[in-house]
């Protein structure tokens, strides 16, 4: 077989595969989008549910609970979580200390949320006595996250050319300089990907929830109160009860919120790349 036979078979191959995931990801989406909006209407999204399990009511309080869990969850993970990145990838020598810490970090990531909701409800719901509130469920959330948002910015900032650094430092910029203005700008598209993906793991976590938030239906009033997620509160409707119009009601504003979510983010990284350029 000759080379080009070759490549053309393989882009066959790559674009096939390509295609055949987004018509995939697209019909699902499509789906619920066209099951779950007809449901949808101004009361639906400011009435709170009511009748315990039974259904009624609409997701006003599970919409509040979302926010409050993802504002939470991401102002006290990106910090940590890029720190620890860029410590990994710039600051780290490669020995054994550094190695143990990555092995831990690889084990971490691949740990299913609800052990993490197990640890969640040990540590901060009973031992620091937060009780079931949007707090336990938030810090719950960071131990899962860490892990895939130090990854995530190592592996970006891994991506950056060396020359880059090498160019910085020549005209004199000292090293944090050089990270600060250089090398972090040229990362941000990564890290975003990153932070990307976390905001959208607080969005549709269930499981390590379900131990940490208590599921409460009321207003959440504070970071202390207990409430639940959208995703929490779809869980309900579809494992709990019959009322699956309003199941796939929620999920379509699941899928909403993810969009705003990703579309504000990539706008607000764009902004702070040219910030950080001096533009």
């Amino acid at each position: 077989m000759s080379p080009k036979i070759a490549q053309r078979i393989a882009k066959v191959f790559i674009w096939g595969g390509g295609a055949i995931t987004v018509a995939i990801l697209l019909g699902i989406i499509l789906y619920i989008l066209i099951q779950g909006v007809p449901v949808l209407s101004l009361d639906f999204l400011i009435t709170p549910p009511r009748g315990g399990l039974t259904g009624e009511g609409g997701i006003s309080t599970a919409i509040i609970g979302t926010l409050y869990i993802l504002g939470v969850t991401l102002a006290i993970v990106i910090g940590p979580g890029i720190g620890a990145g860029i410590y990994l990838a710039e600051y780290a020598r490669n020995n054994r200390f550094t190695q143990i810490i990555r092995y831990a970090v690889g084990i971490l990531a691949g740990v299913p949320s609800i052990v993490f909701g197990l640890f969640g409800f040990t540590l901060f719901v009973t031992a620091l006595r937060f009780n079931f509130s949007i707090l336990s469920g938030a810090l719950s959330l960071v131990c899962l996250l860490l892990p895939t948002l130090i990854r995530t910015t190592e592996e970006a900032l891994k991506t950056v050319p060396r020359s880059y650094r090498e160019a910085a430092l020549a005209t004199g910029a000292s090293k944090w300089q050089t990270i600060r203005h250089v090398v972090l700008p040229a990362a941000m598209p990564g890290i975003v990907t990153g932070i990307i993906l976390c905001a959208g793991r607080v969005v549709e976590e269930t499981a390590c929830l379900y131990v940490t938030m208590g599921g409460s239906a009321a207003m959440p009033k504070s970071i202390l109160s207990g409430g639940r997620t959208l995703s929490l509160h779809l869980f309900y409707l579809a494992m709990e009860t019959r009322a699956f119009d309003k199941a796939m009601g929620t999920g379509a504003v699941l899928i909403i919120i993810i969009i705003v979510i990703n579309t504000l983010t990539n706008w607000l990284s764009h902004r702070f790349q040219v910030k950080m350029r001096g533009g």
